[in-house]
């Protein structure tokens, strides 16, 4: 009898014995890996967690099986295969099939582990609809990057932010663009809190081996809101050792909280550290330019929703303190017109939304807007309301207008008077003006980011 058919009646003689649950979690992944040598069976796990637990609890059971069919067996040997290398054992349809060996298995011939963790990414959040600017560049590259094929370039990947700034937005894109690239790839996404749960319940329930197995298991593990676990030790002793053991094994690991590592609170300096030694990225609150741009990509997305810009305008400038609130802020006011067939207006988005938009507003004067664009440009104050055309006047003059018009809620005429009493059409033209120019000049863009940050503070 060769090692494979041996095999097929230890594995049956294993489901019986252990039970079908032990047999599914902890023995059924094994594969008989081919070793040339009749008095060697190799056995490959994929993964080292499931490797030391067989090592542990069934070493001398499946030597004494082995001997029990094959009388040359001297040794089993239990490992890890190489993650090139891995391949779960096939699903089994009934006792027989569950009885039926794994494919004998070849460096060359073993595949990527498939598992039925495949967890439903919300389709809304891929990164073809994540807007993208300065304040959350850096995170976006580092998304897209952890989620591409092949060995990743850093791990774990540690996003943080304020509340409502994109963090689950990436990591549902993460799982998207990965499991796309690598179909066979397992992936699990979880809150913080429920990892708590699902942990304390396997701990009650004596059952810790198998939740480890499953977290361990995977190609790509996702934890957001880790904030919620802080001060909870036996969680966060759990947690640790699974970054431990993804990062030994350069697996990817994505995690999300509202503060950096060492600035959480609650969380062990260990696991702090351990945190860190990836790559942290933070999402900086959205500017009104991101806001406005994330309006316009939303409303893409509503089929027949008509949103006048100066409506968009008030929002975007309104509510800045979270992205989802502006997104749900729209999705309100679209509701509301649809559902009582009315046309969206300031007065209609004011009615609609006037406790979102009082409670968000900080209001910004166009006195306040002159001074800081004269002391920013180095000119008098007068001189933006003065008649005088000397681009080193105009030009300042058309910013502050372009601010006037994007941070307040004051019509063109109401902005032209504050101007030396020009006519609305000249407001229109500074708008168009200077957002031509913040498209191709680089200082202008800078300049108008910095005072938009310096008002809004």
């Amino acid at each position: 009898m060769d090692q494979a058919k041996a095999w097929t009646r230890v594995r049956g003689n294993l489901r019986l014995s252990a039970g079908q649950r032990l047999f599914d979690q902890w023995l059924k992944p094994i594969v008989l890996i081919e070793s040339g040598d009749p008095e060697t069976v190799r056995l490959g796990l994929p993964s080292p967690f499931m490797t030391n637990w067989v090592k542990s609890h069934y070493a001398e059971r499946l030597l004494m099986e082995f001997r029990s069919q094959l009388s040359d067996v001297r040794t089993v040997s239990i490992e890890t295969l190489a993650r090139e290398s891995r391949e779960l054992a096939p699903e089994a349809e009934s006792p027989a099939a569950a009885m039926a060996p794994a494919t004998a298995a070849s460096p060359a011939a073993l595949r990527p582990a498939v598992s039925a963790e495949r967890p439903r990414f919300d389709s809304r959040f891929t990164f073809d609809r994540f807007v993208v600017d300065t304040s959350n560049r850096v995170a976006f590259n580092a998304a897209k990057a952890l989620a591409e094929p092949g060995k990743p370039r850093f791990s774990p990947l540690y996003l943080h932010s304020s509340t409502g700034q994109g963090k689950t937005h990436l990591m549902h894109a993460i799982g998207h663009a990965f499991l796309e690239a690598w179909p066979e790839a397992s992936a699990i996404y979880m809150p913080a809190e429920r990892f708590m749960f699902e942990f304390v319940r396997a701990v009650r329930e004596k059952d810790t081996f198998a939740f480890k197995a499953r977290l361990r298991g995977v190609d790509l593990l996702m934890i957001d809101d880790l904030q919620f676990i802080a001060g909870k030790e036996s969680t966060q002793e759990e947690f640790f050792h699974t970054v431990d053991e993804f990062m030994r094994e350069g697996k990817r690991l994505v995690i999300a909280a509202d503060r950096s590592p060492l600035a959480l609170e609650g969380i062990e300096a260990r696991l702090a550290s351990r945190l860190g030694a990836g790559l942290a990225a933070d999402i900086k609150p959205a500017e009104l330019g991101l806001r406005r741009a994330i309006l316009d990509r939303k409303l893409e997305d509503m089929p027949g929703a008509a949103v006048p810009g100066e409506v968009l305008d008030l929002l975007a400038a309104r509510i800045s303190s979270s992205v989802r609130e502006l997104e749900g802020a729209l999705n309100r006011l679209v509701a509301y017109a649809q559902l009582n067939d009315e046309a969206v207006t300031i007065a209609f988005a004011e009615s609609v939304l006037g406790e979102a938009l009082r409670g968000s507003q900080r209001r910004i004067t166009i006195d306040e807007i002159q001074k800081a664009v004269s002391s920013h440009f180095d000119v008098k104050q007068l001189d933006l309301v003065s008649q005088r055309r000397a681009v080193a006047i105009a030009r300042p003059r058309q910013i502050a207008m372009y601010l006037a018009k994007r941070l307040t809620t004051r019509s063109l005429p109401e902005i032209g008077r504050k101007f030396g009493n020009r006519d609305h059409s000249t407001v229109i033209h500074a708008v168009r003006r200077i957002e031509e120019l913040r498209g191709t000049d680089s200082e202008i863009d800078g300049a108008v980011r910095s005072l938009m940050r310096q008002l809004e503070a």
